[in-house]
């Protein structure tokens, strides 16, 4: 049959190959996990029923808009879908609104932008190359319909959605309240669904801090009272032990506890965090966790400034940059401290300069206040060397005592690095990115090394105390199997959870009984940590997190994705795990963990009240 005799309407073929193209890109691409077949069917029905709801739109046109809409709506989805994988390649997870109001961040990305790129890529553009040859005059593909077959042809999207939302709610009781958890919806509703649904929830976010009246307040403070223990510890022989000192808090980009003692062909990754953890002078607690979302670095920062968590969506950087907060800078200021953040990125990167203000910070020093060669930068700037090098003569400067922030650029996605500048191997994986990951990890810990010598040699490493913490993690879920190689074990969900674990050291010269520590702790700890180290009092305080040297403390640490660990357990994706053994916990013995997981789910709500309503413009934090 010639093609000119083709009389399927051309949507119905765009819908078609469509819904396949993006089961596919599902199935093989993103690579969702399935756990059975109902899984794989609604899989394969949700991207069908999408396709249908955006072609069938086509039939109220005239022929000639019709393929005009056909064309353009194929290759506008193609794009969100291309986006989201190469979003998802990086963070594991689905964009929302928020992170588009992030775009300024986009022009430092290039770099990492191509390393995101495979050539099945092309694969997302076929069936709109085909959709728009087949929409030229010469096929007749249009479809002319009296006004009830119209009506009759968009009825039948409404049935397809409303057995997909079905089928969805019986594979996943609740799936909507289960808003932080981005993958379930994608794999039931799809991800042009999971786009309208996050569209809905930002307008509500937007009019919560509109309706908001304070009220909340004294049931979130019943809360904590009741839930959160009193972290002053006074007694403790380390409150106060930092009176007065300097505080060098070091935010080491993308690093993660794995590194720790690891070695590539017999070589050290990190030999001198390696002799630091083990020294008299640090007290290093090997089960932290890094508590971001979204937000990657930014989080790390709110969190540990502000101990609330991120939020599911987006960076709380860019959506609530102008809320009140009682951020660690402001009362570090309030007491005496000089405080500042050293980064040699430019200033407006994830919204930095309207938030430091905000949060109390006095200075920031920025890529402006750095000199930038091609002889001293790579990946994403300045390398690590060069940035602490040039910050010393600016330590030197400010009043003591102060808080200064020192974020890291050279372990950063990807990874990658001059042979030249490299003294330890690749690794050898089918991952690029893990196999970079080793050698900038390993100038990273020359640099702190480096930098350690500095302060000496400038004369304030006595009076100072230096704490270097990871951020967030480098390795991703993508890259799972590579990591499955590295580590010899099957990397299941209790595994993942123990790759969060970043790098937690508190550095203090003259101390004399440092050492390991077993608690489970995570970001969201530091800041009353840091206050009681320092013996400043914050007892009026609204925060999530326990000073981590109190003996009476909360018995968990929460994550954004609703998972949560606790001395005992680890739960995770539903998944209740022995915490000691890793085994999976019998489904009738799994109740254990239902009480913790009650309470982690309350705190992030409660958090986000706070950060959605401003909820601290109604409070007198000086009362």
């Amino acid at each position: 049959m010639q093609l000119n005799k083709i009389r399927m309407p051309l949507f119905i073929l765009a819908t078609i190959l469509f819904g396949i193209k993006t089961y596919v890109v599902y199935r093989f691409m993103f690579d969702l996990s399935i756990e059975n077949s109902m899984q794989e069917f609604i899989l394969f029905v949700n991207p069908l029923a999408s396709a249908y709801l955006i072609f069938a739109i086509s039939v109220w046109l005239n022929p000639k808009r019709q393929m005009k809409y056909l064309r353009w709506t194929s290759l506008i989805g193609s794009l969100i879908l291309f986006v989201n994988l190469i979003f998802y390649r990086n963070f594991t997870d689905f964009i929302t609104i928020p992170v588009l109001f992030q775009g300024n961040n986009a022009a430092d990305l290039t770099g990492s932008f191509l390393t995101l790129l495979h050539i099945e890529d092309l694969f997302i553009f076929l069936d709109v190359a085909i959709i728009w040859y087949l929409s030229k005059q010469k096929f007749d593909m249009s479809i002319q319909l009296p006004t009830q077959g119209k009506i009759a042809a968009t009825a039948v999207t409404f049935l397809l959605l409303a057995g997909n939302v079905v089928l969805a709610e019986i594979e996943r009781p609740m799936l909507f309240v289960r808003t932080f958890d981005r993958e379930y919806l994608v794999k039931n509703i799809g991800i042009y669904n999971y786009h309208l649904y996050d569209a809905s929830m930002q307008t509500k976010t937007k009019a919560q801090r509109v309706l908001a009246d304070g009220s909340e307040i004294s049931e979130i403070e019943s809360y904590l009272d009741k839930n959160s223990p009193d972290g002053q510890a006074k007694d403790s022989d380390l409150y106060g032990v930092a009176k007065d000192k300097n505080v060098i808090f070091v935010s080491v980009e993308s690093f993660q506890n794995f590194l720790l003692d690891s070695e590539i062909n017999g070589t050290e990754t990190t030999p001198f965090l390696n002799d630091l953890k083990e020294s008299k002078d640090t007290i290093w607690f090997k089960n932290f966790y890094h508590q971001t979302a979204q937000g990657k670095t930014s989080d790390s920062e709110f969190i540990v400034e502000n101990s609330l968590y991120p939020l599911g969506r987006g960076a709380v950087y860019f959506t609530n940059a102008q809320n009140e907060y009682n951020a660690l800078p402001e009362i570090l200021s309030e007491e005496g401290y000089e405080t500042s953040v050293f980064h040699a990125n430019n200033k407006s990167f994830w919204n930095r300069d309207v938030m430091y203000e905000n949060v109390g910070y006095d200075e920031f020093y920025g890529e402006q206040s750095y000199e930038v060669t091609p002889e001293n930068s790579f990946g994403w700037g300045l390398e690590d060397k060069a940035f602490f090098e040039q910050s010393i003569k600016y330590l030197q400067s400010q009043k003591q005592p102060f808080y200064s922030k020192f974020i890291t650029l050279t372990h950063h996605f990807p990874f990658e690095m001059p042979e030249d500048k490299a003294n330890i191997d690749q690794y050898d994986s089918g991952s690029k990115t893990l196999n970079h990951y080793f050698q900038t990890a390993r100038y990273t810990d020359e640099s702190l090394e480096q930098f350690f010598q500095q302060l000496k040699d400038a004369g304030l490493y006595e009076d100072s105390i230096i704490v270097l913490m990871g951020d967030h993690y480098g390795i991703s879920e993508y890259h799972n199997k590579a990591m499955g190689q590295f580590l010899g074990k099957e990397i299941n969900g209790y595994e993942h959870i123990q790759l969060q674990k970043v790098p937690f050291m508190v550095h203090i010269p003259g101390y004399e009984n440092g050492g390991v520590r077993e608690e489970v702790v995570g970001q969201i700890d530091v800041k009353p940590t840091l206050l009681h180290l320092l013996g400043i009092g914050n007892k009026d305080d609204l925060t999530f997190g326990d000073n981590m040297f109190a003996e009476d403390r909360k018995d968990f640490i929460a994550m954004r994705d609703g998972s949560f660990v606790s001395e005992q357990y680890v739960f995770t994706d539903g998944v209740c795990y022995d915490r000691s053994t890793g085994e999976q916990i019998l489904e009738e013995e799994a109740e254990a963990c239902n009480p913790i997981k009650e309470k982690a789910d309350q705190e992030l709500q409660y958090s986000d009240n706070i950060i959605y309503g401003d909820l601290f413009r109604f409070y007198d934090f000086k009362q």
